[in-house]
């Protein structure tokens, strides 16, 4: 099938919805750094309630376009406006006041303290007029967000003893610990086991039944045709394509993501008369690896 043509961010009639304005627009945003070109006049928008997934090769643009949404980086050109205003996030604390809260693929959770001290970092509950802080108070209230999303975390535990995962979930529960406007996720299953997936997708459907807007970023096909309503794809710095899931296939993606034709080859079924060629049997490393098989 051909690719849809990419749509113009924000364009609609006057009698569209409300599920159908959107929540954030970005209109010509570019961003080089020396020697390099990483963004070039993107335009897209994300609707309320919509989880819109971003898709590239590596170097496409993606992590830079969602620091630039997140008050890391500043667009040397372009626009972005939140529920209706021009916004200009100088810093992340920034993008977090008005409600626009980011899960970065590399890890920003500080291990020397407790779990409920990140999810409440900045936001910590004190006494006594403002001149102590109420750490009872901080691991009750880390402990009902944790329960509320189903993460099964102890708010007391201390963040550096925990697996990669767990250390995601303590991410996202932060994000969410103050309800979002808009929640981006940056290949946020990277390190999730199976559990862990499911406990982020169902936070996921129950965060658009509220009307929150989510971007996902990721490289898994399964995932963005599972999750998302509509996909924009980069390719080297430029939006080529926004449109809906149901009407894009994994070969439109691939193509888009390319910049050519590439036909999918089936897999190869494992020859099972062979000898074993490798063979793995209860490897553990601390708390890292736990009797791995393969």
């Amino acid at each position: 099938m051909s690719l849809p043509a990419p749509d113009h961010p924000g364009a609609g009639s006057h009698s569209e919805s409300p599920a159908m304005t959107p929540i954030l627009s970005l209109t010509g945003i570019s961003k080089g750094f020396p020697g390099v070109t990483a963004l070039a006049d993107v335009s897209f928008d994300l609707r309320a309630g919509e989880v819109h997934a971003v898709m590239g090769e590596n170097g496409a643009g993606k992590s830079t376009l969602m620091k630039v949404i997140a008050g890391v980086h500043r667009a040397d050109a372009g626009v972005v406006v939140l529920a209706g205003h021009a916004v200009s996030f100088k810093t992340p604390m920034d993008a977090d006041c008005h409600g626009v809260r980011t899960v970065f693929q590399e890890l920003t959770v500080l291990p020397n303290l407790t779990v409920a001290a990140n999810i409440l970092i900045g936001r910590e509950p004190v006494r006594a007029g403002g001149l102590w802080r109420d750490d009872r108070a901080g691991v009750m209230q880390a402990q009902a967000v944790l329960d509320r999303l189903g993460i099964a975390l102890d708010a007391r535990a201390l963040a550096g003893t925990l697996s990669a995962g767990q250390r995601q979930m303590v991410e996202i529960a932060r994000a969410v610990a103050k309800p979002p406007r808009v929640l981006i996720l940056d290949e946020p299953t990277s390190s999730l086991g199976r559990a862990e997936e499911r406990v982020l997708f169902g936070l996921i459907a129950a965060l658009k039944a509220k009307g929150v807007g989510i971007l996902y970023i990721t490289h898994r096909m399964s995932e963005v045709f599972a999750l998302s309503d509509r996909i924009t794809v980069l390719r080297d710095g430029r939006r080529v394509v926004t449109g809906d899931t149901a009407g894009l296939t994994r070969a439109d993606l691939i193509s888009a993501m390319v910049g050519r034709t590439v036909p999918e080859r089936p897999s190869a079924s494992p020859n099972r008369d062979l000898p074993v060629a490798l063979s793995v049997r209860g490897i553990a490393r601390g708390r890292a690896l736990r009797g791995a098989d393969l």
